[in-house]
């Protein structure tokens, strides 16, 4: 690896929680992943049943809660709660001045649910019958909120909302907050949880989700000729990051390091990616700067790639123009748990963090026939052994927004 040259000092990851369609937690996301496991299924259920588009990817959340968390917790905020525990216990629940604990955890949406179970409650029942527990349920800061207080974080709670890139954004803050020395821990990532008709048919109605219905798990397919839209997926993913001397003073195990990131807008059009990647491959130049590293030092790329016509070859575009002839391996998560939005840039993220502690690259389920268009080393069929110590992880989000992170052995 190349000797750093620019950007600030790598933080350590201590801790990691994922709470993901694949299972309740990082050991079975990652063993789902190994496995090409899909998490995507058809919902049957009535409320579903005039829609256009009825595949989701969904988590189960039984007997993770306390009841009083079920009843005063939007959905969204109990898939953090859960995935921040996780992550909070790997890192062994350390101990910290409160004033130099902080929380990031982005969302998309946020308290969707909520609101339109709520706005339903008062069509029917009148003012009175609505919850008093409305608002702070169905606030996007809810999940970042609920973590602060879980933890008793001090520092700041914040919450970054940029579509599909919140949670690497989320990842980016934090990695921020511990450089300019404003906190020594942050516990950081991202949660979604919006399955319900409504967001579905707003999805369907733009033709970005799949209509694969005769075949839920081979629904999303980054990269794949077939590919004909997104599954939308639930789920949180969260880590511990911690300055690297706090980290060593109190004997911390480390799963890695995040090392750089890189943030840039494309300007180009509300929900569309700009066509030549533009934005995107500045984003990765950027965190590579960041970072210290090189192009040729990523040994592998844990992609957007959502499975989008337009999407899935911008990025393969904007990797090629920031990588140059440098063609490292990649795979894609969202083939496996689907797209699981504000969340998905930190379950990605963990999921790169994985790759590289084991030595083994995630193949991407469903690429049977690939885009001659999409032109990336797509690690297929069976997964990759590849010992490495760089990987690069981005994230791309309605509104133009590009998140590249790197992260490190």
């Amino acid at each position: 690896m190349t000797a750093p040259t620019a950007g600030g000092a790598p933080v350590a990851i201590t801790g990691l929680g994922a709470l993901t369609p694949l299972g309740p937690d990082v050991a079975s996301f990652e063993q789902g992943l190994l496995e090409g496991r899909s998490g995507v299924r058809l919902l049957d259920e009535p409320e579903f049943a005039e829609l256009p588009a009825r595949l989701a990817a969904t988590v189960d959340l039984t007997d993770r809660l306390e009841r009083v968390e079920a009843r005063t917790l939007d959905r969204v905020q109990q898939v953090a709660l859960v995935a921040a525990r996780e992550a909070w216990a790997d890192a062994g629940v350390p101990e910290v001045d409160p004033t130099r604990l902080a929380v990031v955890i982005g969302s998309g949406i946020g308290g969707a649910l909520t609101l339109l179970k709520q706005d339903q409650v008062l069509r029917d029942g009148g003012p009175r019958r609505v919850s008093p527990h409305l608002i702070p349920m169905l606030m996007p800061n809810g999940p970042a909120a609920t973590v602060g207080l879980e933890i008793g974080a001090r520092a700041g709670v914040h919450c970054p909302v940029s579509a599909c890139a919140s949670g690497a954004e989320a990842l980016a803050m934090a990695m921020e907050l511990l450089r300019s020395g404003r906190a020594d821990v942050v516990v950081a990532g991202g949660a979604e949880a919006c399955v319900h008709p409504l967001p579905l048919a707003g999805f369907a109605q733009m033709r970005a989700l799949s209509t694969r219905h005769d075949d839920p798990e081979g629904a999303s397919r980054p990269y794949d000729k077939g590919r004909d839209g997104f599954v939308l997926g639930e789920g949180s993913g969260v880590m511990v990051l911690e300055t690297v001397e706090h980290a060593a003073a109190r004997g911390a195990r480390v799963h890695g390091h995040l090392a750089g990131a890189g943030l840039a807008s494309d300007a180009h059009h509300v929900t569309a990616p700009d066509p030549t990647g533009a934005g995107a491959a500045r984003s990765i130049v950027a965190a590579l700067r960041d970072a210290g590293v090189g192009p040729q030092d990523v040994g592998h790329v844990d992609a957007h790639a959502t499975s989008t016509p337009l999407g899935d070859l911008a990025e393969a575009r904007a990797l090629n123009t920031a990588l140059g002839d440098h063609r490292p391996p990649v795979t894609a998560p969202k083939s496996c748990t689907g797209h699981l939005l504000g969340a998905a840039g930190a379950v990605e993220a963990i999921a790169a963090v994985l790759a590289i502690k084991s030595g083994v690259i995630p193949a991407i389920r469903n690429l049977s026939d690939p885009d001659d268009e999409a032109d990336v080393d797509a690690v297929r069929t069976v997964a990759r052994k590849h010992v490495h110590d760089v990987a690069l992880s981005t994230s791309f989000g309605f509104g133009g927004h590009d998140v590249s992170l790197v992260l490190t052995r």
